[in-house]
């Protein structure tokens, strides 16, 4: 499956961008998407992930209650909703593909992705 994520750009702090990403193919459903970040001189960090049916969803601590993921599996596109922005938040957001649902708590585990988006940049400051 390629992924193109989009929606990056310039946001004042407080302010809201989403996300999408398109999947291409028609497997959409098979895959566990997640959303990983990587700020100026860190590591890749995770974000958010949802399960296949989206019946599932999960969030790193730092974005909790801030940003919300979801899917259209008719629209083979995986969102994330960012509100209430910070500085912190800054960073190359990546989506990625997960050829099952979750076991554990692999869903924060970038190994468990066999696929990956080239990355779209969120730059928050005022």
């Amino acid at each position: 499956v390629q992924l193109q994520a989009s929606g990056g750009g310039l946001v004042q702090p407080g302010g809201s961008l989403r996300l999408p990403c398109a999947a291409s193919g028609r497997t959409f459903t098979r895959y566990a998407m997640g959303w990983f970040r990587q700020a100026p001189g860190k590591e890749r960090e995770f974000v958010a992930a949802v399960s296949r049916s989206a019946s599932s969803t999960y969030y790193a601590d730092s974005v909790r209650g801030r940003f919300t993921i979801s899917r259209d599996n008719a629209k083979n596109t995986v969102y994330l909703q960012m509100n209430s922005l910070k500085p912190e938040d800054t960073a190359v957001y990546y989506c990625a593909a997960h050829r099952a649902d979750y076991s554990g708590g692999t869903y924060s585990e970038e190994s468990v992705y066999e696929y990956w988006g080239q990355g779209t940049e969120v730059t928050v400051s005022s």
